[in-house]
């Protein structure tokens, strides 16, 4: 088989109850057309992963065999086959991660609020993989972003100092759990004082919180509850963050993620924005579909918003408790056609590529390996041993070796979107 073609995956869907439900969601659309497979209107469809990643795996749909003869290559996962073919990753993804690909790629639909939570980075990833093999599958950290697909809503670090002490004013429930003690000490804190001690206090705040006992949880969420439904009543006009909190409490009753979510960023993406987060940076994503991309890895720590395992104690000890809002990236051009998004991590970046119809674009060969997926409308793909192109689909998923040039042309009668996640082009850049 000639390792530089491009191959065609089926990939795996993931049915998590936070997920849109039967049609209403991009990822089980998108799974339907790419492996045929009906949708069920009762089922919530979450998560699409497209990569090498063994709790979701890939598989090669066909590609071609020696001499142009077809090879079926269905039951073959992405993972196998690139073992084999090592060289589709390209020299410097070798050497640097080895035989698998360091990215995994998804996209997910979003009814309700995912978990607090936080990734490990790679020395804490490695010890809760050696002592709860369990809960943590792997040994790698993960690093994410996401790009919004729809609106998108999201909680994310730690709001400002200035923010917080206005919570701690205004928000005596708070207090009520953790205590007036260190609600005082943080209010007292000013611009001078060291930054290491405004993060001992934090932490000491919202572990303290997220350690509450779940009949002092049950009995501060309902008062917080009360005194904003009756504040709603009576013509105050609740901000952003009491709706969004109402909001959590219906979805996650005396949960105390309902009331953790004061101390986190509020955000609120538009189609096109993108979010990354860091190892050790608490967040929880919201509402709405987009795309995802992470280092292969599938470690979550989790303390709130979940009937999942909760692990309180790894959290709020792994947090860096860094204060202020996240930045939005909104991509820079590669050309009229595609934008790139480039976070802060050598595993991935994603291109954006929305192509009105009957218009043709590029991408240029890079020397690592990609994925593509086509979430709208339909067109042509050709690569340098297959000029005269393939049809290109919504729900298509490719992967494209290392070194292979794609051109794109979009149907008569139909714009084509698409998204690509590959190596950080960073990681060449410095070689």
């Amino acid at each position: 088989m000639e390792s530089s073609e491009p191959v065609r995956l089926s990939c795996s869907v993931k049915n998590y109850d936070w997920g849109c439900q039967g049609g209403g969601s991009q990822v089980a659309k998108l799974a339907s057309l790419n492996s045929g497979a009906g949708i069920d209107p009762q089922v919530p469809y979450a998560e699409f992963w497209m990569g090498t990643h063994d709790s979701g795996p890939s598989f090669l749909q066909q590609a071609n065999g020696q001499n142009g003869a077809p090879e079926d290559l269905q039951g073959v996962t992405l993972k196998s086959w690139i073992s084999k073919n090592p060289s589709v990753l390209g020299e410097e993804v070798l050497q640097k991660w080895g035989y698998d690909l360091p990215f995994l790629f998804k996209v997910l639909s979003i009814s309700k609020a995912l978990s607090i939570q936080a990734h490990p980075d790679k020395e804490l990833a490695r010890k809760l993989h050696a002592t709860h093999p369990n809960l943590y599958k792997d040994d790698n950290h993960k690093p994410e972003m996401a790009l919004a697909i729809t609106k998108f809503e999201a909680l994310c670090g730690f709001v400002s100092a200035e923010e917080l002490k206005e919570v701690l004013h205004h928000v005596p429930e708070i207090v009520e759990l953790v205590g007036t003690a260190d609600a005082e000490k943080y209010l007292s804190l000013n611009e001078e004082d060291e930054t290491g001690k405004t993060k001992s206090i934090l932490q000491s705040i919202f572990t303290q919180l997220m350690s509450a006992k779940k009949d002092q949880v049950f009995e501060v969420v309902s008062k917080l509850k009360n005194r904003l439904e009756l504040q709603s009543q009576q013509a105050r006009e609740l901000s952003d963050k009491e709706q969004l909190v109402l909001r959590l409490e219906k979805q996650y009753p005396a949960d105390v993620g309902v009331i953790s979510a004061f101390f986190l960023n509020y955000v609120k993406l538009n189609p096109g924005e993108a979010l990354y987060l860091g190892a050790n940076e608490p967040h929880a994503y919201l509402s709405g579909e987009c795309i995802e991309c992470m280092a292969t890895s599938d470690n979550v720590v989790r303390a709130g918003l979940t009937p999942k395992h909760r692990d309180v104690q790894t959290l709020c000890s792994m947090l860096t408790y860094n204060q202020g809002s996240p930045e939005i990236l909104r991509g820079f051009p590669l050309n009229l056609y595609i934008k790139r998004f480039v976070p802060p991590f050598d595993e991935f970046e994603i291109d954006s590529c929305f192509l009105p119809k009957e218009l043709s674009t590029v991408f240029p060969a890079v020397p690592g390996p990609s994925i593509f997926v086509v979430t709208e409308g339909s067109g042509n793909v050709s690569f340098r041993s297959n000029l005269k192109g393939d049809p290109l689909n919504e729900g298509d998923v490719l992967f494209v070796p290392a070194n292979t040039e794609i051109s794109l042309m979009s149907g008569t009668g139909t714009d084509l979107r698409l998204y690509r996640a590959g190596v950080n082009s960073r990681l060449f850049k410095a070689q």
